[in-house]
């Protein structure tokens, strides 16, 4: 972060930032004049799956932030994949790029400071495959609330204040399907009861529900049009242990009844082991471990990941104090060569530091990034 008006490390001149500036303006320039272009053929944007029994693909992503003192890289290189009809969680503590990630498959991020400048993130809709990151505006318009939904960690900031909650789901399904009036109110009625609310209920306001029937309207309007994909931010964060229980077995239940694969963003390792079927860790913009629920419970092995789980309560142990992971994330503005975990690790050594480590597979369909686990490996061999 830039300290005005005091000389230290992280000083940055009133020079520095208007040239900062420039440059960052004229890259996200750039970027826009390309994707407000019109009439972008299809060949720019539709493609191929590498593995078709996917819904999502993401491929070497970076999601960078231009601001007027430096790039704020919030995803760095993420790889991975959801299979359809799977729920696969994306798990890290605040400020690892978990958010950033499901934003850029909804092309949500904040534009113009916030773009997807490098690599492909695939989305399979069954008749077409859409590379996300160079699809137009248009067509993402189609996309999103029909085939790709999220339910945001928040419902009455998701909700209009103003309307019906059953207006709301009719709007979704009015915009998509282009049915009428009377039975787009008909289908939303039969969402409402679906999620568990009476369908006298249509025409109440948010302010009228308690926090876990709104996340339900949430969750009812994001599966209002059958999407192949529900991106799930949270969702349970502001509700109670009892409500955040039913919210999950609904949503366990809808999914085997629409066959809908979920990304679930979470920090809560109860709600991974709850509703997914594959886990994957990220630190500072990087993915530094992903397995089945097995894998990563029962044989982590990065360092970062045993310790969100150190720093967990735990019953049967008789310390009086949690086991933080020490120390802060590094700065994804000034992010390090090597391991950038290196400042926080406990079993850190010295080829941690020669070069940022890449995923290798410890068992089939578990990966990790360790140097230190590369090494060994290595030697082992």
């Amino acid at each position: 972060m830039a300290l005005f008006g005091k000389k230290n490390a992280n000083y940055i001149s009133a020079k520095e930032t208007k040239r900062i500036s420039k440059e960052n303006r004229k890259i996200t320039n750039e970027i826009e004049k390309k994707r407000n272009r019109k009439n972008i053929p299809e060949s720019e944007y539709i493609t191929t799956m590498k593995n078709p029994e996917n819904v999502v693909e993401f491929d070497n992503v970076h999601t960078y932030f231009f601001t007027d003192i430096g790039t704020v890289k919030a995803v760095d290189g993420v790889s991975f994949e959801i299979p359809q009809g799977k729920t696969v969680g994306v798990v890290g503590e605040s400020g690892c790029g978990k958010s950033v990630t499901s934003l850029s498959l909804m092309q949500l991020v904040q534009r113009p400071q916030g773009q997807t400048v490098e690599g492909e993130i695939r989305f399979n809709t069954g008749d077409k495959v859409y590379n996300i990151v160079n699809t137009p505006t248009s067509e993402m318009q189609k996309l999103r609330g029909n085939e790709l939904s999220m339910i945001f960690q928040e419902p009455m900031t998701a909700l209009n204040p103003v309307l019906y909650v059953g207006d709301q789901i009719a709007e979704v399904i009015r915009i998509h399907e282009k049915i009428s009036e009377a039975e787009a109110e008909k289908r939303a009625g039969e969402m409402l009861e679906l999620v568990g609310i009476p369908r006298d209920r249509y025409k109440e306001y948010p302010h009228q529900f308690s926090g876990g029937m709104k996340q339900r309207v949430v969750i009812a309007i994001a599966l209002a049009c059958r999407p192949d994909l529900i991106i799930a931010d949270e969702p349970t964060t502001a509700l109670d242990v009892t409500i955040q229980a039913q919210i999950l077995e609904m949503m366990k239940e809808l999914q085997r009844k629409f066959g809908t694969a979920i990304m679930l963003i979470t920090h809560d390792f109860g709600v991974v082991a709850e509703i997914c079927d594959r886990c994957m860790v990220v630190y500072a913009g990087e993915k530094i471990e992903e397995g089945s629920l097995e894998d990563i419970f029962d044989h982590r092995e990065h360092p970062y990941t045993k310790g969100l789980f150190d720093s967990l309560p735990n019953l049967q142990d008789d310390s009086p104090r949690l086991k933080p992971i020490p120390g802060l994330m590094s700065n994804p503005m000034d992010l390090p060569s090597y391991c950038s975990f290196y400042d926080r690790c406990s079993v850190k050594c010295d080829s941690c530091k020669n070069s940022n480590p890449k995923l290798i597979e410890i068992t089939p369909g578990h990966t990790v990034a360790c140097s230190r686990i590369a090494q060994a490996q290595k030697e082992a061999k």
